[in-house]
């Protein structure tokens, strides 16, 4: 299938490695020209990695999510390298872990700026041009977790909320003007974030990194965890004019974890 993406100009957040990476790497095979960024200068090889790979033009910007400042940077020059943003992927790194009594109100604040407002800022740097060019595409990246709470994981389960939230009432604003937006919610899908995720339950339950990478997967009637490439397809697709009518949608990219519809 072609998915319609060759020539279009596509922005991955938080893009160094992980999730990110993996949707900039499935958009820039399908022919799109790709954006990174990260608070890593490991975004700079990550982008010649991918040019070199694909032969589509992928540059990368050394921002911080969390700062409105980087981000107006971030979009300013992706779209002034790649003359124009077809597409937005908003991606950010989870927030750490914890229950409510683990966390204090500045942690609360930190994980607000880095998984909500990250993702306010960047659409208001990107929809105007998006609305200018009479079309975009916007997807967000967050979690199973919108329907199925993860334990331990108490800013993710709420913030990740707000953001498809906000995706969801923007689709019923901007569908009328062009701008498709839709979100991808992960289960356990293997990266560095999920590793350190495990990390820790082994350590709070004094059991190996296997025995609780086995607990999850559990869970998953597919009997595993998602792949990076798989993630990168799906998203891919989610973004591309190939889904052209899909609108306002949380996909659930999970192997069936999740059970009951909300």
């Amino acid at each position: 299938m072609d998915l319609g993406l060759q020539g279009k100009k596509a922005l991955v957040s938080a893009s160094s490695r992980g999730l990110g990476k993996a949707a900039a790497a499935a958009l820039a095979a399908e022919g799109a020209a790709v954006a990174l960024c990260s608070r890593s200068a490991e975004v700079h090889e990550t982008a010649i990695e991918i040019a070199e790979v694909t032969g589509v033009k992928a540059v990368s910007v050394q921002a911080d999510l969390t700062n409105p400042d980087d981000i107006k940077r971030y979009v300013s020059e992706s779209i002034g390298q790649l003359g124009g943003a077809d597409i937005l992927i908003i991606n950010a790194g989870g927030p750490p872990p914890g229950g409510f009594l683990d966390l204090n109100s500045d942690d609360w604040r930190s994980a607000i700026d880095l998984t909500l407002m990250s993702a306010v800022n960047l659409c208001y740097e990107v929809v105007p041009e998006m609305l200018a060019a009479g079309e975009g595409s916007i997807v967000t990246t967050q979690s199973y977790s919108i329907k199925h709470p993860i334990d331990n994981l108490i800013l993710s389960n709420a913030l990740r909320m707000a953001v498809v939230g906000m995706m969801k009432s923007m689709a019923n604003e901007l569908g009328p003007k062009g701008i498709r937006i839709n979100s991808i919610n992960p289960a356990w899908t293997w990266t560095e974030r999920v590793e350190q995720l495990m990390t820790d339950r082994a350590e709070r339950n004094e059991t190996s990194l296997e025995q609780e990478a086995g607990r999850v997967t559990e869970a998953v009637p597919l009997g595993r965890m998602g792949t990076v490439e798989e993630f990168g397809r799906s998203i891919a697709w989610l973004a591309s004019p190939a889904a052209s009518f899909i609108h306002g949608h949380a996909l659930m990219f999970d192997g069936g974890a999740t059970r009951f519809p909300l």
